[in-house]
């Protein structure tokens, strides 16, 4: 070997602090073949070896298989290449790991099920194209028909959850119960219904989107009230029923009346479902938006204020 070191199998274990067994084994997979053998017919690895053993246990210790290294060991595969490709990988088991360490901590918190773990495990590792096929299939039922109106395109995004490549356990917990509430029916029918009256009531020269519109309205008139602890069905409300009434014929294009006011109770009614304000909570845990609050109060104070005024 032109007088170059060689050293036995012992040798070359205790100069990389690996175990004898080990050596043999990578020696025998062809990724730190011997230089030579021994007039007694044992296995020599000249200095070479100890480099390639050390670049064979940094790779293994990345979780790269041996006939990855084997390739970048014997040059047919460059490192930078490797290391690129492997960085992906695991970039996706860090994710999925992120995912289930998410989904158990969201189990131990509600003292789920086994048959509930099953569940939220399913939901919880759906791809990206899963997820969005069912939020496409609940929300294209909900503004079925709707897809082109002007006043729906902004509240459709404003719907849509966005869970993130490495949610926290709160994420991935409300996730699950927004997935649930997608496959419910009932909760389907009321959105659908909401949506179709909310399209009826637009005014035609308005873009600017009926359900903000109205919300916005009544927390603008009636949360004073609230705070002030005023009665819906005494005068001091008078003016605020005036003006929420005022302002949702304004957008049918009607004469305020009593036929607009039944006509807004029965929106109202329709909106004041609990499953709504749930839906608008875990949209905004999941998309990291600030929790919004409650309509509820609002709607159940308007309502009981213009049945207060209506004809019996």
């Amino acid at each position: 070997m032109n007088g170059d070191t060689l050293y036995s199998i012992g040798d070359l274990a205790r100069r990389t602090g690996l175990t004898v067994k080990t050596v043999r084994f990578y020696s025998d997979a062809g990724i730190v073949p011997p230089a030579d053998r021994s007039p007694a017919g044992y296995r020599l690895y000249g200095t070479d070896a100890v480099a390639r053993l050390d670049l064979v246990r940094t790779l293994r210790d990345l979780g790269l298989d041996l006939p990855t290294i084997r390739k970048v060991v014997d040059r047919e595969v460059s490192l930078p290449e490797v290391a690129a490709a492997h960085a992906d990988a695991l970039e996706v088991q860090i994710r999925v790991l992120h995912l289930r360490r998410a989904v158990l901590t969201a189990v131990a918190k509600r003292g789920s099920t086994p048959e509930e773990l099953d569940l939220m495990h399913k939901l919880a590792k759906l791809s990206e194209d899963e997820r969005r096929r069912l939020i496409d299939d609940f929300l294209g039922t909900v503004f079925d028909g709707l897809h082109d109106h002007p006043a729906f395109a902004a509240v459709t995004r404003s719907l849509t959850p966005e869970l993130p490549d490495n949610p926290e356990a709160e994420q991935v917990e409300a996730w699950v119960e927004l997935a649930e509430l997608f496959q419910d029916q009932g909760f389907r029918s009321t959105m659908q219904g909401m949506a179709q009256d909310l399209a009826v009531d637009r005014a035609p020269d308005d873009r600017t989107g009926l359900p903000r519109i109205l919300a916005d309205a009544g927390r603008a008139q009636v949360t004073p009230a609230l705070a002030a602890g005023i009665d819906p069905a005494s005068p001091e409300a008078d003016s605020i029923v005036t003006a929420l009434a005022t302002h949702y014929a304004h957008i049918l294009g009607l004469p305020d009346g009593t036929a607009v006011r039944r006509r807004l109770v029965a929106r109202l009614e329709t909106m004041d479902d609990p499953r709504r304000d749930r839906y608008l909570t875990l949209l905004a845990t999941i998309n990291g938006w600030p929790l919004p609050e409650s309509l509820a109060p609002v709607i159940d104070w308007t309502v009981r204020a213009l049945r207060a005024r209506l004809p019996r």
